[in-house]
């Protein structure tokens, strides 16, 4: 079968009509990892007219897939910008949704996604697409962006913005600080084998168990946010890609302070802050899914997110827009 790309293998799985919308289904397989076996699902939204925009490319947090910003029925975020005119792109990570798992699946880490996974998906969408693509991340996938760009593995030109929605790395567990506490977590974690979505009611996937070593890692006494040899917490401040941090009153898994010192950490010279809630003028305090998910999300968040991708910042009067 002929590749769809001249970077790497790429097959196209499947073209379809979804109403108004098209959906063509690409696997992966860049070979740019030492797991030689990662493939990954690529999800493309556009509309039926043919006509490509500026392309997107939105990344699910943890326990999640595709289907958070695509539903079956046609509904989410992504078909939203499809038919605002981009060219939406949505991957699932290793072993999540239709990216089947890997040989290592149990090692894989952030560290993987941000070193080999997206920078693999940035070549192949500006292949594509001829242009600089938006990210947009949720949880653990914005996370997974900002090492991505404090590691210096995303290039200037694979990100023309990037939105951190509901992502931060600075909140404190401070019984992890605890070395027999660090210690027990990961005896327990290795026991595990992995960590079961629908067993901790957090999603329909599972989560490896090298990804939640890692957290202990970061989180531990002289935990950091980065690698042995790879500080991406102070690299950030040597990233100059214009970014959006959007943070919620209702978060409790990922408090707003925390997302907004994600955001002061970069060096971009253009840095916005998306606070919501109804101190700021929203009709509720989302919550950590709700804030992209809900139809409250849907009337006041999603035309946000399109204005600041659209001009680069967000509107004087972010409330006002929302309900317009």
């Amino acid at each position: 079968m002929q590749s769809s790309s001249q970077l790497f293998p790429v097959a196209l799985l499947s073209a379809e009509l979804r109403g108004d919308l098209t959906e063509d289904v690409y696997r992966l397989k860049p070979g740019n990892s030492p797991d030689s076996s990662v493939e990954l699902a690529m999800t493309r939204i556009g509309c039926r007219d043919g006509a490509r925009g500026v392309p997107v490319i939105l990344l699910h947090g943890s326990f999640s897939n595709r289907r958070f910003w695509y539903s079956p029925r046609g509904i989410g975020l992504g078909p939203y910008l499809a038919r605002a005119g981009f060219d939406v792109w949505i991957p699932e990570m290793r072993g999540h949704g239709l990216s089947p798992r890997n040989h290592h699946y149990d090692l894989n880490r952030v560290a993987d996604y941000a070193r080999f996974d997206l920078p693999a998906i940035a070549r192949f969408v500006v292949e594509q697409s001829v242009q600089a693509p938006h990210w947009v991340g949720h949880s653990l996938g914005g996370i997974t962006l900002a090492a991505a760009l404090g590691g210096g593995y995303l290039e200037s030109e694979q990100a023309a913005s990037v939105a951190l929605c509901g992502s931060q790395v600075s909140r404190t567990y401070w019984p992890l600080k605890l070395p027999p506490v660090e210690w027990s977590g990961r005896f327990l974690l290795r026991r595990m084998g992995g960590l079961s979505g629908s067993r901790l009611k957090r999603g329909p996937e599972d989560e490896p168990t090298g990804l939640a070593l890692e957290t202990l890692r970061w989180h531990g006494l002289f935990g950091r946010f980065g690698e042995k040899d790879n500080d991406w917490w102070a690299g950030l401040a040597n990233v100059h890609t214009p970014v959006l941090a959007v943070a919620s009153d209702g978060d409790r898994q990922d408090p707003a302070w925390a997302c907004n010192k994600l955001l002061q950490q970069f060096g971009s010279e253009v840095r916005e802050y998306l606070h919501l809630g109804r101190r700021q003028g929203f009709s509720e305090d989302f919550g950590h899914v709700d804030m992209l998910i809900s139809k409250g999300a849907q009337r006041e968040v999603w035309p946000l997110l399109r204005h600041s991708l659209e001009e680069g910042v967000l509107p004087a009067s972010q409330a006002a827009l929302a309900q317009a």
